[in-house]
């Protein structure tokens, strides 16, 4: 199957950030095959798509999420004490057909604004993985490691032992990459993080979990073993394996030199919109990156960030980042567009993803420019980071496969999606709402 996408701006984001004003995309199977300004009659194909003068560049990666958390979304938004009072009991209530349904309207939410590959963090991952693969998605999913009795396991630490199945069960499949996920540092035990690297090792698979993102944490190791966290994962080997840390909010210096010993392996995920909602702080990302650490955007769950799409993140990128380091200039919005396509890309390690050049996969999302908000467009990726939202999307495509087509999921209903995750969250919404 062949398709032509022509009558576009095409944002490369390639190694010399080309771009093509009246631009095309040949897509050939599952990657691209040519590409440039477009000349009528240059090439024939099965499909032709108009993209009426829309922004055509890679697929957005959101690097850090937990899916299966749509049921919290707006539940205690505003309570000091939501952790605790909302997030942990009513987990006990989190089902593997709650999680799968969850799944399927988070992916779908994401696949509309435009997100064709992400990481996620959560409990029941064989069945994320199964709706990421019923998608055509292309994702790392890692199991919640956690020293307490969790939804779907009883024992303390049993992801481990979870992911003695999971791991080798998607080791091979081609969108999905099973991961280790323990939750942070300090809610792990030394022993348990001690095999999480063993079992990375054992399988060849990525780690990935929240770091230095509260002050409780940076004081808890302090005290427990006189280190910070990136300290103590270097003791324990994790900077030594494919590594995604999340947040990173109370990062120091040294510990960015430290981190930046092993750029090659490690990577950062900048959540922006959920450290600022909970009031957590704002990176180090300037300092990261001068550093040479790779950076990737993240939503956080939706729970703690509330939307999952890149749009959003992007705008308050721009605006707390320029606001914290006084200074109007930083972070143009060309490199605002990089973190949120390629260097997502890069951080998760999806190979042959995030610069749209001859021979790389088709993942792609074309943003129409015809809306009311985005027209004037001076600046490509200012209308990408200042006005455009995820209702601009038109196009997505994953592995070469079309879908969403004209702002519509193309393989799947997103009313049925949404009533059979209603349906799911009975007792869950019941419980809720005893702590209101």
């Amino acid at each position: 199957m062949s398709t032509l996408i022509k009558n576009v701006h095409v944002l490369t984001m390639d190694d010399q950030m080309t771009e093509y004003k009246n631009g095309y995309v040949l897509i050939e199977g599952n990657r691209i095959a040519a590409i440039g300004e477009w000349q009528e009659g240059l090439h024939s194909s099965e499909e032709v798509i108009d993209g009426e003068g829309g922004l055509l560049l890679p697929g957005f990666i959101n690097t850090h999420t937990h899916v299966g958390m749509i049921p919290f979304r707006s539940l205690g938004d505003d309570v000091p004490d939501r952790l605790r009072r909302f997030l942990f009991p009513l987990e006990g209530f989190m089902t593997k057909e709650l999680v799968a349904a969850s799944a399927a309207y988070a992916i779908s939410e994401m696949l509309l604004s435009g997100v064709t590959g992400f990481c996620d963090m959560y409990y029941f991952e064989d069945q994320v993985a199964t709706v990421c693969d019923q998608f055509n998605i292309r994702a790392i999913v890692g199991e919640t490691i956690i020293d307490m009795p969790v939804c779907d396991n009883p024992k303390p630490s049993g992801g481990l032992d979870y992911c003695e199945t999971f791991l080798p069960k998607w080791k091979k499949h081609p969108l999905i990459t099973p991961a280790l996920a323990p939750h942070a540092p300090n809610t792990n035990s030394y022993e348990g993080l001690q095999r999480t690297v063993e079992l990375s090792e054992r399988f060849d698979v990525p780690i990935t979990l929240h770091v230095a993102e509260m002050d409780y944490e940076m004081k808890e190791l302090a005290e427990s073993y006189q280190k910070t966290p990136f300290e103590l994962l270097k003791e324990l080997g994790f900077m030594e394996r494919p590594l995604i840390m999340a947040h990173c909010i109370h990062m120091t210096n040294d510990d960015i030199d430290l981190t930046a010993k092993y750029a090659d392996q490690v990577a950062i995920t900048h959540c922006i919109g959920a450290n600022t909602k909970s009031a957590k702080g704002v990176a180090p990302v300037k300092e990261m990156l001068a550093a040479g650490l790779t950076v990737g955007l993240g939503t956080d769950g939706p729970s703690s960030g509330n939307t999952l799409d890149l749009f959003t993140q992007m705008k308050l990128f721009a605006n707390f980042h320029k606001t914290f380091e006084k200074d109007r200039a930083i972070f143009p919005a060309k490199e605002i567009v990089t973190l949120a396509t390629r260097s997502g890309a890069e951080a998760l390690k999806f190979k042959e993803v995030g610069k749209l050049v001859v021979g790389n996969k088709a993942d792609l999302v074309m943003v129409e420019t015809n809306s009311v908000n985005m027209f004037p467009i001076f600046d490509p990726y200012s209308a990408l980071v200042y006005s455009a939202n995820p209702s601009n999307v038109a196009h997505v495509w994953v592995d070469g496969r079309q879908l969403v087509k004209n702002h519509q999921l193309v393989h799947h209903d997103l009313g049925h999606i949404k009533a059979a995750l209603y349906e799911q969250m009975n007792r869950f919404v019941s419980e809720a709402k005893k702590r209101m």
